[in-house]
């Protein structure tokens, strides 16, 4: 009798193991991949997923080609390599690195696939040069729990990504070369609209959302012909293609992308674009770094008719529902732990050999009465014009041209820091560096412990946390980021006003319009035909 209650036993074990294991497989368009749960069993994730062919070969700079189809079911437990990068972030994981990196990671609380959950996709920052879709602050178990389908995808990065040369305009067959890394994001976006219900998704209910070069990336999407239909809602945190000047992350035209290749090609002795594809991934990275270290995105043609701001000022951009914002102290760190800090006397200086006529204007939103005022006037001034500045005109440009709601927020939380935190050679504080640039994405992930376990987070962080996970999941539920138990989040249309996410989390008037609209004249004067 025990002998058959153990093999009773063990026969049910197997059996359990079995529909685990065929729970958790799904059919996608190019074959069977087999993932994983989570371990109360609620959440099914999936990573590594290839959207794309490997873009090696005759692919490197080239438009993404399908992903082939294999047969049996793929293993999808492990992430993917992340895409080819150089160093130049110290909060970013460099490690597995591979030009056969164009993969996807899913995470999804669905058990049946008629479910038709919202579906997120994020888009990772770093300057177009670095990042991926697989750093524990993207984990999508906190999204799935609040029952949205998330999607973390990567794309080709600075030489692999953004590389323009006019033989490969030629090659085309469209008259535009480089943004293989925003063709990429197409791409993935593609695979999602194709393969997500079958995970549980809507492919008719999805949002983009990115931050800092990824919410650069939103924008553009939001304005290239290429990605209409793809998406119905987008979220963008601290960053848009709607520039101050020449800094920042600029879409240079066409022309002049193509220039920098050919200077690059002859900077490393190649011949011919058979040779530099010739040269092994590193070769080129090492050569980049060295030579042209900044490839991003250009006004092709292509992905891009036009310049993202010329595509929102005539209306012509996706009219989905916005949610946008940014950090209080995006670079803040950087300027009051400088060894050369900005005074009474040099910020003005400063301000008046960079804004020309137009730096009494700007002297009068950032003032410099003293060295102390002028420190803090330094620090919001470079805040502004580094992402601050664009991210409010995209808002103010949507909300003008658009027929779809905008929601804005700062997020103000002085982060907590790991013990014993230096910047510049100085042990900084939290109040040094207040809410910085990309210190909201754990934030909004629910990732704190994952990310930074070493930062002695408060159960006020936790709270905001799940304060921010809850109001992007509603916005990419519905369009609207409010929802039981939440403070009230206002439309920016109503008197622009601005969800300030802290400790407390409250709605405000924007008491900073000045200074953007100061920074606005400065950069239309700009735009101006001289």
């Amino acid at each position: 009798m025990q002998k058959a209650n153990a093999g009773l036993a063990i026969a049910l074990v197997l059996a359990a193991a079995a529909a685990n294991a065929a729970e958790t497989q799904v059919k996608t368009t190019a074959g069977i991949v087999k993932g994983a749960t989570t371990e109360d069993g609620k959440i099914r994730i999936y990573k590594g997923i290839p959207f794309a062919a490997p873009p090696v070969g005759e692919l490197r700079w080239a438009a993404p080609k399908p992903a082939a189809a294999w047969q049996g079911a793929r293993e999808a437990t492990e992430f993917g390599a992340r895409c080819v990068q150089g160093q130049v972030f110290d909060d970013i994981v460099f490690t597995n690195k591979s030009e056969d990196c164009l993969n996807l990671n899913l995470w999804t609380p669905a058990q049946k696939a008629d479910e038709r959950l919202p579906v997120m996709v994020w888009i990772h920052g770093g300057g177009f040069q670095a990042g991926s879709g697989a750093e524990n602050r993207h984990d999508g178990t906190a999204f799935a729990r609040k029952n949205v389908v998330l999607v973390t995808i990567n794309y080709r990065l600075g030489i692999f990504g953004f590389f323009s040369h006019p033989e490969l305009t030629k090659q085309s067959g469209r008259n535009a070369s480089g943004n293989y890394g925003l063709l990429d994001q197409v791409a993935a976006l593609e695979w999602v609209r194709d393969n997500v219900a079958a995970f549980g998704g809507d492919p008719k209910n999805v949002t983009i959302f990115g931050e800092s070069a990824g919410s650069f990336a939103v924008s553009a999407l939001m304005a290239s012909p290429l990605a209409k239909g793809l998406f119905h809602k987008a979220i963008g945190e601290s960053g848009a293609y709607f520039p101050l000047g020449s800094g920042g992350l600029p879409l240079r035209p066409l022309a002049e992308s193509e220039q920098q290749g050919v200077k690059f090609e002859g900077a490393v002795g190649a011949a011919s674009l058979a040779e530099l594809r010739a040269k092994s991934a590193d070769d080129l990275l090492q050569a980049a770094m060295k030579t042209q270290p900044w490839f991003s995105p250009n006004q092709d043609g292509y992905f891009l008719s036009k310049e993202v701001i010329s595509v929102f000022a005539e209306g012509q951009q996706a009219q989905v529902p916005l949610l946008a914002g940014w950090n209080a102290d995006e670079v803040r760190g950087g300027v009051v732990l400088g060894r050369d800090k900005p005074t009474a006397q040099t910020f003005p200086d400063d301000v008046r050999k960079r804004f020309g006529d137009q730096a009494d204007a700007v002297l009068k939103v950032y003032p410099a009465p003293n060295d102390a005022v002028a420190l803090e006037s330094a620090a919001s001034l470079a805040s502004d014009a580094f992402i601050g500045y664009s991210t409010w005109r995209w808002l103010e440009a949507h909300r003008k041209t658009g027929n779809a709601p905008v929601y804005r927020y700062s997020f103000d939380r002085k982060i907590p820091l790991e013990p014993d935190q230096m910047m510049n050679g100085v042990k900084a504080t939290p109040a040094d560096i207040g809410a910085r640039h990309a210190g909201e994405i754990e934030y909004v992930f629910g990732a704190l412990e994952l990310s930074l376990p070493k930062v002695q987070w408060e159960d006020a962080d936790r709270r905001l946390s799940d304060a921010m996970t809850s109001y992007w999941a509603n916005f990419a539920r519905s369009g609207d980021p409010n929802g039981p138990g939440l403070p009230k989040w206002p439309a920016y249309a109503d008197g622009q006003q601005v969800q300030h996410l802290d400790v407390a989390i409250t709605a405000a008037p924007d008491a900073l319009r000045p200074r953007y609209e100061t920074l606005d004249a400065f950069a239309r004067k700009q735009r101006a035909p001289r």
